[in-house]
C-alpha cells in the first residue's frame, strides 16, 4: 500500500461516499486513507471474512460476486473509477456477504472503517452524508432490477455502452472493460444471449469486436434504449 496521489484525492472526493462530506472532513479521512493496486484476477476480499475496509476505485473494474453451494458463482456488481464498495458491511462490523475480484489492472483507495466510523461519532454531517449515499446506492439497484426487468436484452446491453462511451454526440469507440461472460452476468444474461444482443443491434450501426464496440450514432442507440420494449424487440 502507498499514499495517496493528487488524481486518488481527487476520484475519491467527488465520489458518491464522500463527495457530500465538508471539506475538513474529506481532508481527515483521506489523510489515512492508502492506495492499493491489484492485478487482473486478484481477490481483494473474500466472502465470510471480516470487512474491515471500504473501497474507492481509482482505476480500473471490480466484481464482486456470491458462489452458491453448488458452486456457481453469481455476480452481484461491477464497479469502476469513482465507485465505492463495502461500506454496509464495514460499518456495522460484520462480514463481507460477497467476495470482491479485480477484474482488470486495478487502483484502490482503501479508507479504514474504523477511521470513518469515529468520524460519524464525531460529525454528524458525516451521517447524513452516508445517507445520502446509501439513499443513492438504493436508487441505482432499483434502476438494475427496472432495467432487467423492463428492457430486452439488446436494450440492457445499449445502455450498457452508453454508460461506458466518453462521447455525447455522433460516432464514438468504446473499450469494453472485461470479459464478454462477465458482461452477460452483470445484464442478466446468458452470454449466447448476449451475442445475440450484440447482433441486433448491428441494424443500429453498433458492431462489437472482441474488445472494442464501435458506436456509428449515439443518439439512435440512445432512441433504441429508451423506447417502449415491444417496439425495441420488433424494430431488433
Amino acid at each position: 500500500m502507498t499514499g495517496l496521489l493528487p488524481s486518488d484525492r481527487a476520484i475519491a472526493q467527488s465520489s458518491l461516499l464522500l463527495n457530500q462530506l465538508p471539506q475538513d472532513v474529506q481532508d481527515m479521512l483521506l489523510e489515512s486513507a492508502r492506495a492499493i493496486e491489484f492485478d487482473r484476477g486478484s481477490t481483494i476480499f473474500l466472502q465470510g471474512e471480516q470487512a474491515r475496509a471500504i473501497y474507492i476505485v481509482a482505476k480500473g473494474w471490480v466484481k464482486l460476486f456470491r458462489i452458491s453451494p453448488n458452486g456457481a458463482e453469481a455476480v452481484v456488481g461491477v464497479f469502476t473509477k469513482g465507485r465505492s464498495f463495502g461500506e454496509a458491511v464495514a460499518f456495522r462490523h460484520d462480514i463481507y456477504p460477497v467476495s470482491a475480484e479485480a477484474v482488470t489492472y486495478c487502483r484502490l483507495i482503501r479508507i479504514e472503517a474504523s477511521v470513518f466510523l469515529q468520524m460519524i461519532r464525531e460529525n454528524h454531517e458525516v451521517t447524513l452524508a452516508i445517507l445520502t449515499a446509501t439513499y443513492t446506492h438504493l436508487h441505482s439497484l432499483v434502476a438494475q432490477v427496472e432495467a432487467l426487468k423492463a428492457r430486452t436484452g439488446a436494450q440492457r446491453v445499449a445502455e450498457f455502452l452508453l454508460d461506458l462511451a466518453d462521447c455525447s454526440t455522433g460516432d464514438c469507440r468504446v473499450r469494453l472493460p472485461y470479459d464478454k461472460g462477465l458482461i452477460a452476468g452483470r445484464l442478466g444474461m446468458k452470454p449466447e444471449s448476449l451475442s445475440r444482443a450484440f447482433g441486433k443491434l448491428k441494424s443500429i450501426g453498433v458492431t462489437v469486436t472482441r474488445e472494442t464496440a464501435e458506436i456509428g450514432d449515439l443518439h439512435a442507440l440512445r432512441d433504441f434504449a429508451d423506447e417502449d420494449p415491444a417496439n425495441a424487440w420488433n424494430k431488433s
